[in-house]
């Protein structure tokens, strides 16, 4: 494994943002909804074992709903604002995966004393400053920030907010900042992540930047942590070209580009679809010259998304996109192999295996 490599693979099988199914047991979710439709038969259609970006289930016949519950709590010590603004935002593109438009957004902060100091910025972690960059202020002039960058985002998409929850009674350097999306599809039936068929184009949707690095700084790939950035009206943007690609009902999987940003969306959805694929990073749409290949591999930048499409279908579903002033490109294809590689240009820069040796699993959960 190359260093690139580690860093992904650790995200992918070893770090708990992926592998949820580790701490909770899905099984028992399963078991309890299989009771519960024996009373509500054909309401849940995508649960928690499918580990997809997001719930569907249909309400009493009359359609599917799409749910989301997001949380982003380390982000917001250095960024209150943007943290709780991303932490939104990619909630709704989550929603947005499943071919549904985002409608209605709950929230819960958790937060010291509101009389309490806190430290936002870079050593907001190590509650002293050692940089000169950081701001003092109190726990309620941080949760004004984290409800405003909460409230600019669903302003900018268009989501209400109908209700939430406050609790002043946490002790830990981190806010507990959660949101719950739902949404209404606006397909016919639900768009999932897995890849379905080798052949099939993967189109990148939205531009990336070097913000959002937070796996290659926890690999010592940067020396500086450059939390992702909110983007209202790029993320607005994104949703829109997202939907009007939907309505030529060319596209066959999807989902977004949220942590480790194209490594991930690709090598889940091909694994996950028992498939693999080849990438060319170079054709990823980029906001910032003179990116490296591991950034583009892994930033989290917002306002992304990726498709899977037939070959035939890929002018159609370009030309939608694009007719929204999204940026798009075909990245690369699923293939018939059992990995997930990534180039730049022609020059490798990291496979990743559907299924890692149980060798490599215990190097990556002892950080060799």
């Amino acid at each position: 494994m190359n260093k690139v490599e580690r860093a992904l693979m650790h995200a992918l099988f070893i770090h708990l943002h992926h592998n949820i199914d580790r701490a909770i047991d899905f099984n028992a979710f399963k078991e309890l909804n299989q009771k519960v439709g024996e009373t509500l038969p054909n309401t849940l259609k995508i649960g928690p074992e499918h580990n997809d970006d997001a719930a569907v289930f249909n309400l009493n016949g009359n359609g599917y709903v799409t749910a989301k519950m997001e949380s982003h709590c380390s982000p917001c010590v250095p960024r209150p604002y943007d943290g709780a603004a991303t932490g939104a935002g990619g909630a709704m593109r989550d929603v947005v995966a499943m071919g549904a438009r985002p409608m209605f957004l709950l929230d819960f902060i958790g937060t010291r004393s509101l009389e309490e100091k806190v430290i936002v910025g870079p050593c907001g972690f190590k509650e002293e400053c050692t940089c000169g960059n950081c701001e003092v202020m109190t726990s309620q002039d941080r949760v004004n920030m984290l409800i405003q960058g909460l409230s600019d985002m669903c302003e900018t998409m268009e989501v209400f907010v109908v209700g939430g929850g406050l609790s002043t009674s946490f002790s830990d350097i981190v806010p507990a900042v959660v949101v719950s999306v739902i949404g209404k599809l606006v397909t016919e039936e639900p768009l999932t992540k897995p890849a379905q068929e080798a052949g099939h184009l993967l189109i990148a949707i939205g531009e990336t930047g070097s913000d959002g690095n937070d796996t290659l700084y926890r690999a010592g790939l940067v020396s500086e942590l450059l939390p992702a950035v909110a983007l209202f009206e790029e993320e607005k943007a994104t949703m829109e070209a997202s939907l009007a690609a939907f309505k030529t009902g060319k596209v066959r999987a999807c989902s977004d580009l949220g942590a480790a940003g194209v490594g991930a969306a690709v090598s889940e959805s091909v694994r996950f679809g028992g498939l693999g694929a080849k990438i060319d990073l170079s054709k990823v749409p980029v906001k910032e010259e003179n990116l490296t290949p591991e950034e583009i591999l892994i930033c989290e930048t917002q306002a992304r998304m990726m498709f899977h499409v037939a070959p035939e279908d890929k002018d159609e579903v370009l030309e939608a996109v694009k007719s929204k002033g999204v940026a798009a490109a075909v990245i690369g294809e699923v293939t018939a192999d059992d990995e997930a590689v990534f180039e730049y240009a022609g020059q490798p820069v990291a496979v990743i295996p559907n299924h890692p040796s149980t060798e490599t699993l215990e190097k990556l959960r002892k950080g060799e």
